[in-house]
């Protein structure tokens, strides 16, 4: 099954666009496919992050002051 697209207007750079119509034509991919990638690996980077973040949720907090604490304590700094 396609999957269904959505038409929008974006504006680049005229440096990087430049280069995405070279890299179009070495890869022989469109800009549309490149930039749908490059948009869906951020997301997953994201969701990533957000799991991470939600994983350590219950961890205690530590102040600032604190970790630089423990840092000199351990000779780190």
């Amino acid at each position: 099954m396609p999957v269904q697209t959505k038409r929008t207007t974006i504006y680049l750079d005229t440096d990087l666009h430049k280069a995405l119509r070279l890299k179009s034509v070495e890869s022989s991919k469109s800009i549309s496919e490149m930039i749908n990638e490059a948009v869906k690996v951020s997301l997953a980077e994201d969701a990533e992050d957000i799991l991470a973040f939600e994983e350590r949720a219950s961890e205690p907090l530590i102040s600032y002051e604190e970790m630089v604490k423990r840092l000199k304590l351990d000779g780190r700094i």
